[in-house]
Order: C-alpha cells, then sequence, then structure tokens
C-alpha cells in the first residue's frame, strides 16, 4: 500500500560540509498500548541513511540512488516496529545522515556539481499501535540539523573523516544540539515520489590485501588482487590530529599508482585520527580500484598488518547471480569471471561505463549490447526496469529522443559539449534492445508493456532522421565506437560506414518493435513497424550490398551486424558469410570491431558456417583480442582493446577505463554457443540445447536459473570425438536437444545424456 503523504521536504539551514546530520526527538503517544506496527517512509535530495533510537533501519547503502530526479525522486519502505518498541518512557528519536550523492555531488566531466539542486530530506514515520491509535512522526519545520564526522564527500573525489568529531549520541533522546541549526521546508511535488521497482545497494563482499610493498618514488602501494568497486575499510591507530591518506586506482604505471585515466577524480579518502583506536569506512562516496597508495600511516605497513587493518568493502546492487559457465581453457574462465567482475562493478543503481574517472553515467550504448549477457549472469530484470523508467521520462520530456545517458545529466552540460544532441544508433536503440533482452530472458509481458511507448517512440523519431534514399545516414553517430583502429583521441573515427551501422539499426529495432506490437496485441502498429523495417532493408541492400555480398566500407562490422540483424537474403548472406571470413583471416584473427561490431562478430561467423574463425577469433592472444587483456593480467573488461600497451604502459588516450563492460557482451557467445544454453521461448520455457565445441575446449558447463527453474548442460569431448552431453531440465520445461552427431530432438524434465561426435574443423 502507497503511503498518503503529508512530510515535507526539509533542508537544513546549514549544510555542514555536505554531510549534515537531521534529527527529530519525540514521545510516543501516551494512554495506549504498545506499539503494534511502525513503518518509515524516507527518501532524501542527496544519499541518506536513516535511524531509529540509534539502530539504523536497514543495512543499504546510498538510497535512495541515481533517477531521473526531475520526474522520479525513489522512497524507501522500513519497518521499524521493534526498534520503536520498549523506547524509554517513550522517548525516541527518529535520525537521517545527509550525503551529496548523485543529487548534489561532482558529476561528468565538466566539473560541475550540484546539477540537481541542494541537499534535503523527506520522511514520514506512521505508528500503529494495538488499540488502533495511530501516530505520524514527519519531516517539518521541527526538526534540526548538526554537524557530522565527514568533512568532505563526493563520489568523484572521495571523503574525508574526522574521527575526533563522532559523537554518535546524536540519535538518542536528550541530546543537547549545541552548535546545531534548525531546518526549512522546501518546494517538492509529492508526485514525483516512487517506490523502488529494484534492489538497493549493499555491501557484498570483502577482500583483504594480497601484497604490500613500496614503490620506487617509495610509496606505500597495496594490491587487493581485484579490480572492484566501493571502498576501504580501515581500523588504525595513532596521533590524534594526524591524517591517513588513501589514494584508489586500477593500475600501475611504472611502479606506480596509474592515476592518470580516473582524470580530474581524486578517488582520495583521508581519515583523521582520534588518538585512539579507530575504523573508518567511507560511505559516502566510492571508488574503481585495485591499488592503494597509503600515506601517512603511523607505522610500517607489513603485509600482515594490512590483512588486519585493511579491507576492500565490495559494493553494489544487490542482484542474484544466476547463470555461471566454466570450461577447460584457464584463460577463457578469467575472461569470464571479468565480465562478472565488471557487471558487478558498474551495476552500482545505475548501469554505467565505469566506476572510477569523473564520469561514472548510465551510457546507453553500452547497455544496448551488453543486456542479454546481464540478464544471464544475474537477475536484472527489475534493475532494468527501474532504468527503463527513467529512459521513459527522459525520452518523454525530449520529445522521443533518447539521450546518450539515463539519467540524462548531459542536458545541463555547458552545450558545447554536445551541440545539437539526437537519437543514434545503439545508444538511442536501447529503449528497444533492452526491453526486448528482459523479455527473451524473463519472458514477462509487463517488461514490454511498460516499455512499448518508448520503444515505438524512439523509433517514429528515427524514421524522420532518415534520409531520401531511407537510409540513416546523416546526423552525428558514435558508430563502432573504439574500433582498435580508431586514433586514441578519435575513437569515432572506424573502419564501418556510419551510415550502414545505423541502417541496420534502425532495422533491428523497427521489426523488434514490430514483434512487440504483435505480442501485445497492437496489429495495426505491428504492421507499420513491419513495414517500416522492411523499406529499411531494402534501402540497406539497394545502396550497401553488392551482387557478390560485399558491403558498403568493407568492415568486419558491417557483415557482422547484416548477418545477425537478418538485412541479407540467403544468397547474399552466404557470401557475406565467406567475406567475413576472410577479413578476420586476413587480420591475423585479431579483433577489429569496437563497440558496434563486438557483440555479434562471433555470432555472425557461426550462423555462416564458419565456427572455427570464430574460436580463433575468440581465442586469439595477441593484441587486439579479448584475451589479451587476460594475460596482461586484467580481472575487469577493459574499456579499450588496448587500455594497457604490451610495455606496461597505460593507453596516451583521455578515456582508458580498466573496468568497463560493452566489450564483455562476447559472454552472450560463450553460454549460448560454447554453453549451449539459449531461450527458444522468452523466459526459458522452452530452452535449446545445442552446445558447439571447438578451439581445443575439451569440456564445458554453463547453468542457469530460469524464471521456471534451473538448467544445466556440462558436455566432454574425448580424444576420438566423441561428445556427452549432460541436459537437466526443470519441471514443466522442455529442451531442443542439437547435438553434433547426434539427432535433433526434444526433451521433458529430468536429466538426460546424449551422445555425438564432433570432427575438428578444418582452418581457413
Amino acid at each position: 500500500m502507497l503511503p498518503n503523504w503529508s512530510a515535507e521536504m526539509i533542508g537544513p539551514d546549514d549544510t555542514f560540509a555536505g554531510a549534515p546530520l537531521l534529527r527529530r526527538e519525540f514521545r510516543l503517544d501516551t494512554g495506549h498500548d504498545e506499539v503494534a506496527k511502525a513503518t518509515l517512509h524516507a527518501t532524501a535530495r542527496g544519499v541518506f541513511t536513516a535511524s531509529v533510537n540509534g539502530s539504523p533501519v536497514s543495512d543499504e547503502l546510498l538510497s535512495p540512488g541515481w533517477s531521473s530526479y526531475e520526474w522520479r525522486l525513489r522512497y524507501r519502505t522500513y519497518d521499524v516496529t521493534d526498534l520503536l518498541r520498549g523506547a524509554p518512557g517513550g522517548a525516541a528519536v527518529l535520525g537521517m545522515a545527509l550525503g551529496n550523492g548523485w543529487h548534489c555531488g561532482r558529476l561528468t566531466w565538466s566539473g560541475g556539481r550540484g546539477f540537481y539542486g541542494d541537499l534535503g530530506a523527506l520522511a514520514q514515520l506512521e505508528i500503529e499501535f494495538a488499540d488502533g491509535h495511530r501516530q505520524s512522526v514527519v519531516t517539518d519545520e521541527r526538526w534540526q540539523a548538526g554537524p557530522s564526522a565527514v568533512l568532505a564527500n563526493d563520489f568523484y573525489d572521495g571523503e574525508t573523516i574526522d574521527a575526533r568529531l563522532v559523537d554518535n549520541a546524536w540519535q538518542l533522546p536528550g541530546f543537547a544540539c549545541e552548535g546545531w541549526v534548525g531546518v526549512h521546508v522546501e518546494e517538492f511535488d509529492p508526485s514525483l515520489l516512487t517506490p523502488y521497482l529494484g534492489p538497493v545497494v549493499r555491501r557484498q563482499e570483502e577482500l583483504r590485501p594480497v601484497r604490500v610493498w613500496t614503490s620506487p618514488a617509495g610509496a606505500t602501494l597495496v594490491d587487493m588482487g581485484q579490480n572492484l568497486v566501493g571502498w576501504m575499510r580501515v581500523r588504525v591507530q595513532g596521533e590524534g590530529g594526524a591524517t591517513v591518506t588513501l589514494r584508489h586506482a586500477e593500475v600501475l604505471e611504472n611502479g606506480e599508482l596509474g592515476a592518470r585515466p580516473l582524470r580530474s577524480a581524486q578517488a582520495t579518502d583521508r581519515f583523521v585520527l582520534s588518538g585512539g583506536e579507530d575504523v573508518f569506512e567511507p560511505t559516502l562516496t566510492f571508488h574503481g580500484f585495485r591499488y592503494v597508495q597509503v600515506d601517512g600511516w603511523p607505522a610500517e605497513l607489513t603485509l600482515e598488518a594490512a590483512q588486519e587493518a585493511l579491507v576492500a568493502v565490495v559494493v553494489h546492487s544487490d542482484l542474484a547471480r544466476i547463470g555461471q559457465f566454466a570450461c577447460s581453457d584457464d584463460l577463457l574462465n578469467q575472461l569470464h569471471r571479468n565480465v562478472v567482475w565488471g557487471t558487478r562493478g558498474n551495476f552500482l543503481d545505475v548501469p554505467t561505463d565505469c566506476p572510477q574517472r569523473d564520469e561514472r553515467l548510465g551510457w546507453t550504448g553500452d547497455i544496448a549490447v551488453f543486456a542479454p549477457t546481464a540478464a544471464f549472469l544475474f537477475d536484472v530484470k527489475d534493475f532494468l526496469r527501474d532504468w527503463l523508467a527513467d529512459l521513459d521520462a527522459e525520452q518523454r520530456a525530449a520529445e522521443g529522443m533518447v539521450g546518450f545517458v539515463v539519467p540524462d545529466v548531459l542536458k545541463y552540460v555547458p552545450a558545447r559539449a554536445f551541440a545539437g544532441r539526437e537519437s543514434t544508433a545503439i545508444w538511442s536503440d536501447a529503449s528497444v534492445w533492452v526491453p526486448w533482452a528482459l523479455w527473451q530472458a524473463y519472458g514477462d509481458r509487463r517488461v514490454l508493456e511498460e516499455s512499448y511507448a518508448s520503444m515505438a517512440a524512439h523509433v517514429r523519431r528515427v524514421e524522420t532522421l532518415t534520409s531520401d534514399t531511407g537510409l540513416w545516414d546523416v546526423g552525428f553517430q558514435f558508430g563502432d565506437w573504439l574500433d582498435p583502429t580508431a586514433p586514441p583521441d578519435e575513437p569515432w573515427k572506424a573502419k564501418a560506414d556510419n551510415g550502414v551501422v545505423a541502417t541496420a539499426c534502425l532495422y533491428r529495432s523497427a521489426s523488434t518493435v514490430s514483434e512487440a506490437a504483435r505480442i501485445l496485441g497492437h496489429d495495426g502498429e505491428a504492421a507499420y513497424f513491419a513495414a517500416l523495417a522492411e523499406r529499411t532493408r531494402a534501402a540497406f541492400t539497394e545502396h550497401y550490398v553488392a551482387d557478390d555480398g560485399r558491403i558498403h566500407s568493407d568492415a568486419i562490422t558491417v557483415y557482422a551486424l547484416a548477418i545477425c540483424f537478418d538485412l541479407l537474403d540467403v544468397p547474399i548472406r552466404a557470401a557475406a558469410g565467406d567475406r567475413l571470413a576472410t577479413l578476420v583471416a586476413e587480420n591475423g584473427h585479431h579483433i577489429a570491431t569496437g563497440f558496434a561490431g563486438t557483440p555479434y562478430v562471433c555470432d555472425a561467423l557461426t550462423q555462416t558456417g564458419y565456427l572455427d574463425v570464430a574460436y580463433r577469433l575468440l581465442l586469439q592472444r595477441e593484441c587486439p583480442s579479448w584475451l589479451y587483456p587476460v594475460t596482461m593480467g586484467a580481472t575487469t573488461i577493459w574499456e579499450r582493446w588496448d587500455a594497457m600497451l604490451p610495455d606496461g604502459t597505460i593507453n596516451p588516450g583521455q578515456m582508458t577505463s580498466f573496468n568497463h563492460y560493452a566489450l564483455g557482451a562476447v559472454a552472450d557467445w560463450l553460454h549460448r554457443v560454447i554453453g549451449g544454453i539459449a531461450p527458444a521461448q522468452p523466459g526459458y520455457r522452452t530452452v535449446r540445447v545445442a552446445p558447439r565445441p571447438g578451439g581445443g575446449l575439451t569440456w564445458a558447463r554453463t547453468s542457469l536459473d530460469t524464471p521456471h527453474g534451473h538448467v544445466a548442460v556440462a558436455w566432454r569431448l574425448a580424444s576420438d570425438g566423441t561428445l556427452e552431453v549432460d541436459v537437466a531440465v526443470p519441471d514443466g520445461v522442455t529442451a531442443e536437444v542439437d547435438v553434433p552427431g547426434a539427432d535433433a530432438h526434444t526433451v521433458g524434465a529430468g536429466r538426460h545424456r546424449v551422445v555425438g561426435w564432433v570432427r575438428e574443423p578444418t582452418p581457413l
């Protein structure tokens, strides 16, 4: 049941360095039975934690997260009954600690901050007594605001905490409130309030140092062994007033902390010691890091001491892991682990591009291509439904245009940065591709119902952007972003023609929206978008495809998209597959694709009979390739194929993230083609089991917790080519089993073994 809001949004009369404490002391109404139920509804402009009589109401972090605040401000609801029962003398304190968060802190590389306004809090505590009496405590002008021990907090720059200022008495009745100030009521429209659709952010895991050493410049460096997102919890004792400083980075360069890729982000936490034993945990910031430089430590920091004093706290949205993959190739297994860790680090309330530098934005292109992979690895349905609600809100305000990022903070960046922004292929296609990926993964019709208007609006707008030829060949495009042959600081200069890429994407989106309309019973719109798709396909063929199957610009990406998006008739499709395989071989089976082509190149090769070439591309170890970063010690997916050069120096480009999941979209191919699990019907009501061994792999196992139960496939390949495939199918599900060397057939629930045979393919 949604709350009937009577609370007012309040702001502190002093922001106290962006981390004020807010409190309201009250007494339970007398003359009534004990508290039967107490519910707190709360949110903030900024981020908040709430407490009742000194006890936190939840273990969540950074609520209410980042939404499109202009149209959606999420709130949280907590059961606080046990925290109010037995309050001494009926006295109680409702407290809220605020931080800048996304609302008030720095966002984007522009240097701007506070794009959405000032700090504020809204809370409504509803108390029901056993005799039916009700009492409410709400945010209003009776609250007080005071300072905390946090002297600075920002996601990009870090947090400063002075342990000498820690005093938790503010959360308890009778606190004197010396130095505290009042609050004021701020203008606020309660219709913006919406409950969370997705999960909150929580602590997920803890890691301890694996190495401590002194750098050539004399700095103390700590290696956590894994590139992660979160912060360090520090236990330390030293002279009161002394400062311990921690700076975070993902890599080393020339033996020192590699901070240049952070750009202007300081990623630095400072802890002022009290003189006693202090425990610091900077929960109002987060960092993307593997390495930490520690300055000001009061004693020699050995590995043994560091393992006791320094703990990395891994933080992200509370997502359930549902998909697993492993195989006989250790490098492929590490690649898959890197994809998983990249997802974890960038699914912190918003699906971001990167978690470390002065950016961390919800770039639409990244999730557009990565959604199928994410939906297999984790249950991301509600996480992405929440984000799609923001996309819809931003799109409606922009008359159908889907921006480059959601929430679209770039609209507040000076116009010169993105003058004349317009819909762009892949990035804006997220409005179609993401809900479709969720539909395929989970079979929840509600996803299409909620997103259909947004899906249709995107395609209708793009239809107006095509030229007289029917091609989407005008206007700005990111294109095959980060093609490895593009100059480091000109990532849009790809081999693939922008018009070919964009027109292929329009065809895919129009076809998808037509199918979504058919599923939802919008027959007229289904026909409309189907006709648009066919006109686009005809224009693509006329202007971009030669009789011999050559596609304009003759780049690997254009063939991959044309094949996977079904833009080619059968004879031409075969010729295009031949040309694609030839180009991949001529390139030495090195990667030659960026954001547009990478998710599809292995599928395009597989679909046109070149599975062996797909495996050789996948298993390439030289740069550029998927496995090159693994050979360089990567523990997450890099933004660039050569984010770190073979000599150990960092790519000179200004965009060099070492935790960027988009190029990890190849894991979708690992799951379906190597692992052999794909949805034959949305939500895996019918499962396609079709593993395709190759590349010298001798075994693989894959599993998925589908909406209908646990599906598992494991195969082993003997030296004589005998292939044994074990399949586990849950109740109510059927599996279409297609194993090389065996007849295709359908099986029902239970465990099944199929024996086939694989002939090692002849290399191209």
